[in-house]
């Protein structure tokens, strides 16, 4: 493996619009799968037009009912690169929009993004703004992971290259990678007491994703992985075969 491939969560925000064509599931990386994408594409098309059972089934409150009309609008609406289809502070910490022409071909070959209705894409994939959740559960149908989990795990582990899974908990569990590299961020108090960061985990994974599309050097396993992001700034401690520690103030 001499490339590396870094998976990113998706998130709840997405921007509006798009200049590119509506949704086309062959223009979409990952092409096995398919099925699923269309399958729970029809779903929550369907599901839209009941505006209570939408709310229900994706978590909305009053001010969210705008999330319904995309999903109705699901294979009409524009679409625009994954990359800057997703919003949130992780994506303002990665800052596509200002990283050179060199680090958004390299953001184009490294970045993926998980995602409950589409499994895995890669950055520049063109997609449609949507509302689904990994723990989102849709009328009539089984869980998202039960959907996904053997599907997305094979494609994931056909991928040749060293994998970096930044995916929280939850879309982790939609296609685990077991030799994927997952990254835990904690503070670390004037005693040396240590706990997880919560709130800002988000945008500290960005900057890791930012230093690893960043970097020219070939990061192939778990030890250059550390050496790059140490270079960067970043405290590293390398915790197992597939697993860093990011220890921040």
């Amino acid at each position: 493996m001499f490339a590396v491939l870094v998976i990113l969560p998706p998130s709840e925000t997405k921007s509006d619009g798009g200049s590119g064509a509506p949704l086309d599931l062959d223009a979409l990386s990952f092409r096995a799968l398919n099925a699923n994408r269309k399958l729970l594409g029809d779903a929550v098309v369907t599901l839209a037009a009941d505006l209570d059972a939408s709310r229900k089934a994706l978590g909305l409150g009053q001010s969210q009912l705008a999330e319904v009309d995309r999903n109705a609008d699901l294979w009409l609406s524009p679409t625009r690169p994954a990359i800057t289809r997703y919003t949130g502070v992780l994506y303002d910490a990665l800052d596509y929009r200002h990283l050179t022409r060199a680090g958004k071909t390299k953001a184009a070959d490294r970045l993926a993004i998980g995602s409950a209705l589409f499994g895995v894409v890669r950055a520049t994939d063109p997609i449609p703004a949507y509302r689904l959740s990994g723990g989102s559960k849709l009328p009539g149908m089984g869980t998202l992971a039960a959907i996904w989990k053997t599907v997305l795990t094979a494609e994931l582990d056909a991928v040749d290259d060293f994998i970096v899974d930044l995916r929280s908990g939850t879309y982790q569990q939609l296609g685990p990678v077991r030799r994927a590299v997952t990254a835990t961020v904690v503070t670390e108090a004037p005693d040396g007491s240590r706990k997880v960061v919560s709130h800002f985990n988000k945008h500290y994974k960005g900057l890791i994703a930012r230093d690893l599309v960043n970097t020219r050097r070939n990061i192939k396993d778990i030890n250059a992985l550390a050496a790059v992001l140490s270079d960067a700034g970043q405290r590293v401690e390398i915790d197992g075969p597939t697993s860093i520690t990011v220890v921040t103030e």
